[in-house]
């Protein structure tokens, strides 16, 4: 397990005209390890910008991310990150889309096939490792997406709102499929939603951001069991503060959140 630290974290993009758009200012962030941490907030917020300065894609105008005290500088198999759009390859079956990451370490092949069908085999898709992307649904298709991600064995997963252009029930089958993997892995997450409800039924802290500079402005802590009741009125609270943090009115503290 391992900790994620955004310290100080900047970054700004040229416009056209010359002028400088800030697209997150001063983030500080500590994941602890094992810890799974969602961010909500409107579009452009820099949700996105985090995720990708933590998988070393993007580099940082100002501050930095450390993974365990040390800055990232670049991707590396230490994070995986998840898409929403799955980014699989076609012409490869499930199981081969699995394994892909396994080969490009060159572990020999039956060893990666022994690993890709017990990826497959805990996110639900045992009798599917030969179908390929297009014969898949979209919710197996995103399966495939989190099998691959887990096959490297990364120290912190990233997910860019991997759940959001499935259907409902499709969407609650794999926060539940998500959190059983998480619950043995216990790898450090950082999960972006639009989804307030989403959000709280799968957190440790809930990040609500802000945007015209994107900025963290309330954590909130869910100190509720796991598995959640989505009707319960803890959770309806919770999602509550979440709301009124959003839309910038005024709330009173309750018990669960950190200000």
């Amino acid at each position: 397990m391992s900790q994620l630290s955004f310290c100080d974290l900047g970054v700004s993009y040229c416009l056209p005209d010359g002028r400088a758009n800030v697209a997150v200012r001063d983030v500080n962030l500590v994941a602890q390890p094992g810890e799974l941490l969602c961010f909500v907030g409107p579009s452009g917020c820099g949700k996105t910008t985090l995720l990708r300065v933590a998988a070393g894609l993007l580099a940082p105008t100002t501050g930095e991310v450390q993974l365990n005290g040390a800055p990232i500088r670049g991707p590396g198999r230490d994070r995986c990150m998840v898409f929403q759009e799955y980014a699989l390859f076609p012409w490869y079956t499930a199981l081969d889309n699995v394994a892909y990451g396994l080969k490009l370490m060159g572990k020999p092949k039956a060893e990666r096939r022994r690993a890709a069908e017990e990826l497959l085999r805990r996110v639900g898709l045992t009798d599917y490792g030969n179908y390929y992307p297009a014969e898949l649904s979209g919710g197996m298709r995103q399966r495939v997406a989190i099998a691959r991600a887990l096959a490297v064995d990364p120290e912190v997963l990233l997910m860019d709102e991997p759940f959001g252009a499935l259907d409902a029930q499709t969407r609650a089958e794999l926060q539940t499929e998500l959190l059983r993997i998480w619950e043995q892995s216990h790898k450090t997450t950082l999960f972006i939603t639009h989804s307030i409800e989403e959000a709280v039924y799968l957190a440790d802290r809930v990040l609500v951001m802000a945007s015209n500079p994107g900025r963290i402005v309330r954590e909130l802590t869910v100190n509720l069991d796991r598995p959640r009741d989505k009707q319960s009125q803890e959770f309806n609270e919770i999602e509550r503060e979440i709301g009124i943090t959003l839309t910038g009115q005024s709330a009173p503290s309750i018990s669960t959140a950190q200000d």
